[in-house]
């Protein structure tokens, strides 16, 4: 489902409306949220834009029971479960979200304004909005991202098993790259592209038999059907490879969530920038909670979904003690009220 075709999307509550959870994002950490949510009795909307990370691949790996299942699956199956439960999935992009005034106990609210101009009222918000994976700037490597590229050798690794393969170089992240993927292969290539590669490293990469190039890439070149067919290099020489690995820039999606100020934290070498979150998703913000690749970079499917099952658990007992503070102050007003009466 994409946020440009609504087919099979929920409509938004109605205007002025305050529901209990608003969701942004309908990925594995989003939609199992959600789920906890609404089995929880929860109002809980989830804004899906229909971008999942992991759209350009054609199954998902390592999970139990659900291995080599498409992503795109998990997904429908993962809507129908919220809204068996009475959750709602809405098809849109959020522009903008920010807290609103709290009620007179303290309890927080939220304005999340979409795309299409529709604005919901939130009580507790949850992100998981995922991560966008930045490629190098090399020629030729984009087009085959998520089928020929690959940056996770548990995600992919096996389906690539005994091919040749190239590590394209982006920092130190790379050399421990290389050494996953070498026990996927015994034809690897490592292109240095200018990165440092000290000696104790470059004899490790030869005792494995890991062959170092430090030439400058010029550019990837593809066969005539589409697939990769190696590494063309500055000075004209061609390295033949099937798959390229490299390890991405992973940076959360933090569009539209500004008004949230919710703080960030950078990898270390430059790696990437996700949420900054404490015990089960928390964040610094009270009412906000984030899980996902949002706030774990490295997460695969089965650690998202989760995390978000957690952070719905505890946004669940956040809402169970403002509840619980809310009936206590009206039982104090209207008793207070009933003995100034008599």
């Amino acid at each position: 489902m994409s946020a440009k075709t609504a087919a099979n999307a929920d409509t938004q509550p109605a205007s002025g409306e305050t529901v209990d959870a608003v969701v942004i994002g309908g990925g594995a950490a989003g939609l199992n949220g959600a789920l906890m949510l609404a089995r929880s009795r929860r109002e809980v909307v989830v804004i899906d834009s229909g971008t999942p990370r992991n759209a350009p691949a054609e199954a998902m790996h390592g999970l139990i029971g659900l291995d080599g299942t498409p992503p795109a699956e998990l997904l429908a199956t993962g809507r129908e479960e919220v809204r068996r439960y009475g959750g709602k999935v809405v098809a849109g992009e959020v522009i903008a979200a920010a807290p609103a005034d709290p009620t007179p106990e303290g309890d927080p609210r939220f304005t999340v304004t979409l795309a299409d101009g529709g604005t919901l009222h939130a009580r507790r918000l949850l992100v998981a909005t995922g991560l966008r994976d930045v490629l190098p700037d090399v020629p030729g490597l984009a087009r085959h991202w998520g089928h020929g590229v690959v940056h996770c050798p548990y995600c992919h690794g096996w389906e690539v098993r005994d091919e040749p393969i190239g590590v394209l170089a982006v920092g130190p992240a790379s050399v421990h790259h290389a050494l996953l993927f070498r026990q996927l292969t015994d034809d690897l290539v490592y292109f240095t592209r200018g990165t440092d590669l000290d000696e104790d490293t470059r004899a490790r990469f030869t005792a494995r038999g890991i062959r170092i190039v430090d030439r400058p890439v010029a550019a990837v070149e593809s066969t005539g059907d589409g697939a990769i067919a190696g590494v063309r290099l500055e000075d004209g020489q061609f390295v033949a490879r099937r798959v390229l690995a490299v390890a991405t820039t992973m940076q959360a999606r933090t569009d539209g969530l500004s008004g949230l100020n919710l703080p960030l934290q950078d990898l270390p070498g430059g790696m990437g920038r996700h949420f900054a979150t404490g015990l089960a998703g928390s964040t610094a913000v009270p009412g906000v909670w984030v899980a996902g690749n949002a706030a774990d970079l490295s997460a695969q499917v089965g650690a998202s979904a989760a995390a978000g099952a957690l952070a719905g658990a505890r946004m669940n007992a956040d809402l169970a003690t403002a509840d619980t503070d809310a009936a206590l102050a009206a039982a104090t007003t209207g008793a207070t009220t009933a003995t100034a009466a008599v």
